[in-house]
């Protein structure tokens, strides 16, 4: 089906053009197979439009708003646009704009914020509106040259072809001529069936790069001049720096400042980091912690079990009357989960750098949000945000830390304190754990009732616990309720901005409320959020139900599924390419979720020896996104995002004692090694006619599907993570 897209001229030249050009996507002279160009007479550098360059050999350069942090986005957002641009992909690169120059240009590259599994499905109708455009425009220049009707043209790969006369000519021999023409009023876009780009396995562009080292993360970041930060902050949430005594290695050789920032951190510059950061182990600080300077997890898990015997609650779900339900159900079960804190724990270190003046303040990051970025940037250094401007790099993993633009508020207050130089700042890993925005901490009580035939009667779900809005944007509250931490959960038609979370089982009496519980931790945004603990609390008790009701788990779940056929559908593809039934010995277990507009389900395939060591065999994923822009990059995506999410079921958590992590290293924040990892067998079956997220929703069904099938191996009910210190034999 042709999919149109109806434009107005402002809103066209908004969506592609370049600073007073119009559109303008090259600057080549006209030629022809028998009249080649001439490059000695163009300019150096073509103009560019908002979405692409087309240079002089016909070289397209997509420009990407979001951010690549290794999960493919700039790759696939590419494909977008040269799909619809019908340009040749193997003569495509990338590159990032800036923040300050969309700005500048009205937004025109809108979102440059990378986070809720958003890179692809929150901009591809502009980008690929951007690419059909400017594939009109080029068709039409082209045919006035040939004085003959746009509609009789057709293009392949970068050439505009007229069949009856035989002409053809390239993009960059018009580009000139179109970028003078009126931009279309209405753009149409491909239909799926003529699509050879979009749904392509294509190789990523920054894989070569990447390889060879040529790519360019913050830490790379190199110029005349720079000197290197390390930043050690009070480790206690609220707590304040006392004192400091840097008297033992001033003057030391390649020491350039000793500073304190703010009122809680001590700042080493000098020459290189090694020299900066070993010197600021040796300064004698002094903490005052504050109210919080003896808090520990003991008092968390207090706080949020008092949670869960509240009776002021907020309801995320509700449907019929659980309390009467569960009060006539021949049988009731009930289980307490937990979900512990957790670091992002990117292999890059939090660092930027930047370069202050008194009329000028430029950043180079790596950032999930290059506009929040600019705007932390701005205030930190005291000038408008016109006078300040954030250059993206690529990102060392994000995973939802690099979304929160602390790291870049230091930088530019650093280089402020010394005005003409470049600044690098680099956190240790110790200061990148102590300093985290943590994945929030919850506890959940699962409460169901089982007529007398084993059909589910009733669920209760009550969450313990954190609410990332109410400490970091406590204004989209909405009375009282973060919608967020009902992810997975949530009715459909509640709230758009959660509408692509919702809950596909259907149940006859349910309530899902949450007992608002926040200890003195910053939450934030891990990979996956809150769906990952709420697939473990939903799956794994309809599990425990299932077994209770004498019930294979499959058919119950699938029973509850009736009015989700993409999620059945998932579902039952991962029980038959996962062995499910089969008798050999291994156990076997199931999940399936809707998060970040996406069907997803899990088979994981276990043994749990004698002694009660765990071995992951294999993990079948299923994935419906509606439509897989490039499959390749969805396998590794689901690969990556089970490295991620086992790791943390079987290794991770923060800790706290005297008000701060225990946990300061991979030494004890440990990671999978390749011996752990399960084999991995991707599904992908998109059904089409939406376009949902990839990288965050496979990981929440990785951890609830393996616990449930170590309940099939062994009998052990595992309700709290992680389980590296638990005894697995039943």
């Amino acid at each position: 089906m042709t999919n149109s897209s109806h434009l107005s001229r402002r809103g066209f030249i908004v969506g592609t053009s370049a600073v007073g050009a119009g559109l303008s996507l090259g600057v080549l002279a006209g030629c022809s197979k028998d009249k080649p160009i001439d490059y000695s007479v163009l300019p150096p550098n073509p103009e560019v439009n908002a979405w692409v360059h087309i240079h002089h050999d016909d070289t397209v350069t997509v420009r990407i708003a979001r951010s690549e942090m290794g999960q493919g986005t700039s790759t696939g957002l590419a494909q977008l646009v040269a799909e619809e641009l019908g340009c040749d992909w193997e003569k495509v690169a990338i590159e990032f704009p800036t923040p300050g120059e969309s700005l500048a240009r009205d937004r025109v590259w809108k979102d440059f914020s990378t986070g809720g599994s958003q890179g692809l499905r929150g901009s591809q109708q502009y980008v690929r509106e951007g690419g059909a455009a400017a594939r009109q425009m080029l068709i039409e220049a082209a045919a006035a040259k040939w004085d003959v009707a746009a509609k009789e043209c057709t293009t392949d790969k970068g050439m505009i072809f007229h069949k009856a006369s035989k002409n053809q000519i390239n993009y960059g021999a018009v580009a000139d001529a179109a970028s003078k023409l009126e931009p279309p009023a209405e753009v149409t876009l491909k239909d799926q069936k003529d699509w050879t780009i979009i749904g392509q396995p294509k190789m990523r562009l920054d894989t070569a790069d990447k390889l060879t080292g040529k790519l360019i993360y913050g830490q790379d970041i190199q110029m005349d001049g720079l000197l290197n930060a390390s930043i050690k902050a009070c480790p206690i949430l609220g707590g304040k720096l006392k004192s400091f005594d840097a008297s033992g290695v001033e003057g030391r050789k390649g020491i350039r400042k000793i500073m304190q920032l703010d009122d809680n951190a001590v700042v080493v510059i000098a020459d290189s980091w090694w020299t900066a950061n070993s010197a600021l182990e040796e300064i004698d600080i002094e903490w005052d912690g504050g109210e919080f300077a003896d808090y520990s997890s003991a008092q968390i898990n207090q706080l949020l079990e008092a949670g869960l015997s509240a009776d002021e609650t907020v309801t995320g779900n509700q449907a019929g009357d659980v309390k009467s339900a569960l009060e006539n159900s021949e049988q009731v079960i009930s289980a307490t989960y937990n979900f512990p804190s957790l670091n992002h724990a990117t292999m890059e270190p939090m660092n930027a750098t930047a370069l202050w003046t008194e009329d000028k303040c430029d950043v180079w990051c790596p950032t999930q949000n290059g506009e929040s970025a600019l705007a932390a940037a701005s205030e930190a250094a005291g000038l408008s945000i016109d006078k300040c401007d954030v250059h993206k790099t690529l990102l060392g993993g994000g995973f939802g830390r690099r979304a929160m633009p602390d790291y870049v508020s230091q930088t530019v207050k650093i280089a402020k304190a010394m005005p003409g130089i470049p600044i690098k700042l680099q956190w240790s890993r110790e200061e990148d754990m102590r300093q985290g925005f943590y994945h929030p901490i919850t506890m959940a009580r699962m409460t169901g009732g089982l007529d007398e035939s084993g059909q589910l009667t009733g669920l209760d779900v009550k969450i313990s616990g954190q609410s990332i809005l109410a400490t970091l944007m406590p204004q989209m509250l909405q009375q009282g309720t973060d919608f967020f931490t009902f992810q997975g959960l949530l009715p459909s038609g509640l709230n758009p901005m959660v509408e692509d979370q919702t809950l596909k089982y259907k149940f006859p009496n349910l309530h899902v409320h949450h007992a608002m519980r926040n200890p003195p931790i910053r939450p934030g945004f891990w990979r996956g959020v809150n769906l990952n603990q709420n697939a473990i609390y939903m799956d794994c008790f309809l599990d425990e139900m299932a077994h209770a009701a004498g019930r294979d788990p499959l058919e119950f779940r699938l029973s509850l599924l009736g009015d989700s056929p993409k999620m059945a559908a998932v579902l039952e593809a991962v029980a038959k390419n996962g062995g499910w039934g089969n008798d050999d010995g291994r156990g076997r277990g199931l999940a399936c979720i809707y998060g970040f507009g996406s069907y997803v389900a899990a088979c994981a395939e276990v043994s749990v020896s004698d002694a009660g060591k765990l071995k992951m065999h294999k993990i079948t994923a299923a994935t419906d996104c509606g439509h897989a822009a490039n499959p390749q990059q969805i396998e590794a995506q689901v690969e990556g995002s089970f490295v991620y999410g086992l790791s943390a079921m079987l290794f991770q958590e923060i800790t706290y004692e005297n008000g701060q992590p225990v946990q300061t290293n991979f030494d004890s924040f440990d990671s999978m090694r390749i011996a752990d990892m399960p084999e991995v067998e991707t599904i992908i079956m998109p059904s089409g006619g939406f376009w949902g997220g990839v990288g965050e929703p496979t990981i929440a069904v990785a951890a609830p599907a393996v616990l449930n099938a170590i309940f099939a191996a062994s009998g052990k009910r595992v309700r709290q993570l992680p389980i590296k210190d638990q005894d697995l034999r039943g």
